[in-house]
């Protein structure tokens, strides 16, 4: 593939809570060959105020948006879930605003945001990134790259590719985590129940780390696996493939 510009969708929980996540984004894809560019206007995708329902108060953000990543060739970043806001959530926010250049420059930019996993075997055409992680795995499938974007086995194919590491299967692997957003506020009880699920499944793998590709699910079943001393830790998908570990 020829010199493409790429930015880097860094999200709002990674920017706060996880940078290390973004930055392995930048480590693996700069050991790929490529130039990555963080554009500093960038702020929320805006998925948090449309799936609550305010879409009239997403139009600025979709705006600010647009206005940071457009003329990038990719837009690339490690969540599922903003990919999918960003592809699906911000042509309807455009369209309800009656604002038509919003909406043109919606559709000029959403297509070119990626989920991580679906820019390396799409985009890229690579499974095996170089990647080093001697240690046992079990991948939970986030729920908006499965049934949004459909990133299918993508995923697994990178893990399946990454030098040492051993891949075991997660029972019950596409029931939701339990996190959602808002709705772990507004249905706490039912949010901790089917993580607890989640956090039990994990722990029947037998494995040392839960790995994701949105690390907003990986906060909400790695605070329930801490809590019950599993050991288990988890890890986003970036970081182990930006990994060289060498086995011990």
């Amino acid at each position: 593939m020829g010199r493409v510009r790429v930015a880097l969708l860094v999200t709002c929980v990674n920017d706060a809570m996880f940078p290390g996540t973004g930055k392995a984004v930048v480590e693996l894809l700069t050991r790929l060959g490529l130039d990555v560019e963080f554009p500093q206007t960038q702020t929320c995708c805006g998925q948090p105020m449309v799936n609550t329902g305010y879409l009239d108060e997403a139009v600025p953000v979709v705006r600010t948006f647009v206005a940071a990543f457009e003329g990038y060739d990719a837009i690339v970043t490690p969540s599922g879930s903003c990919a999918g806001s960003a592809r699906h959530q911000h042509r309807i926010v455009a369209e309800r605003s009656g604002d038509r250049g919003l909406a043109e420059a919606v559709a000029r930019t959403s297509p070119r945001v990626y989920e991580l996993s679906e820019f390396l075997v799409d985009v890229l055409g690579v499974t095996d990134v170089g990647a080093s992680f001697p240690h046992a795995v079990t991948y939970h499938p986030t729920c908006h790259s499965l049934r949004m974007l459909g990133v299918g086995d993508r995923p697994r194919r990178l893990l399946e590719g990454v030098r040492g590491l051993t891949l075991l299967d997660l029972p019950a692997a596409e029931e939701c985590c339990g996190f959602g957003g808002t709705f772990a506020m507004k249905n706490a009880e039912v949010s901790v129940a089917m993580g607890a699920d989640k956090a039990r499944h994990v722990g029947e793998t037998g494995a040392e780390v839960l790995v994701a590709g949105d690390s907003s699910c990986l906060m909400h079943i790695g605070g329930l696996l801490a809590r019950e001393r599993s050991g288990v830790r988890v890890m986003h998908l970036a970081e182990v493939l930006a990994s060289t570990q060498a086995p011990t």
